[in-house]
């Protein structure tokens, strides 16, 4: 199994370029963890509460259990991948069978900042966007997927997701091995990327 962590900044397209890549290889060979998916369940919390939580600091994961699931997979077990509801910012009791594949990509704003996750990448990639176009796609998303109003998307990205980008997510790219800048419109740097995932897969 090839193991490859996607990060980058909310709204920078990382989503896009996890559906082209899987794209390039048909007959189910992709399997994909996100990171959203294993954010901490906050059920035992009052509603109000759990809607003020910063999603964009690393402390907001359960990277243990991700960590763990990534393993289970490398070893050929199937795991339950847990569903995360941003409208109630509570986990699921059911799950989402995820089974290994030739490929396992893992994609979140967080997943190049925690070192054990970083060890089990065997490619690490940083998709990059500017912050106004991040910051447009975000309104969009919030306002559709997660019942945000415009004010409320605007004063969460200026109390949280702009200085946790800074202070995390940005200097994640570091340890990139491959930069895709402009997200899922960058088609030249996705087929680098669907070479560089083909080579590895056939050496």
């Amino acid at each position: 199994m090839l193991v490859v962590g996607i990060a980058g900044g909310t709204g920078s397209g990382k989503t896009t370029v996890v559906k082209k890549i899987i794209e390039r290889f048909p007959n189910q060979e992709v399997a994909v963890l996100s990171q959203d998916s294993y954010y901490r369940d906050n059920s035992h919390l009052p509603l109000e509460e759990r809607q003020a939580i910063n999603f964009d600091h690393p402390s907001a994961i359960e990277f243990d259990l991700l960590v763990d699931h990534i393993s289970r997979l490398r070893d050929g077990q199937t795991v339950g991948q847990p569903i995360y509801s941003y409208l109630t910012c509570t986990r699921a009791a059911e799950s989402i069978p995820t089974q290994p594949k030739k490929v396992l990509i893992v994609e979140g704003i967080l997943v190049l900042t925690n070192k054990r996750l970083r060890d089990l990448f065997d490619i690490k990639v940083f998709v990059f966007a500017e912050p106004d176009d991040r910051l447009m796609r975000v309104i969009q998303r919030d306002i559709v997927e997660r019942g945000r109003s415009v004010k409320n998307v605007l004063d969460r990205y200026e109390q949280t997701v702009k200085p946790m980008h800074l202070q995390f997510i940005e200097p994640s790219k570091r340890y990139a091995d491959i930069i895709v800048p402009e997200g899922g419109q960058n088609r030249v740097a996705i087929e680098i990327l669907a070479a560089v995932i083909e080579k590895r897969l056939n050496a």
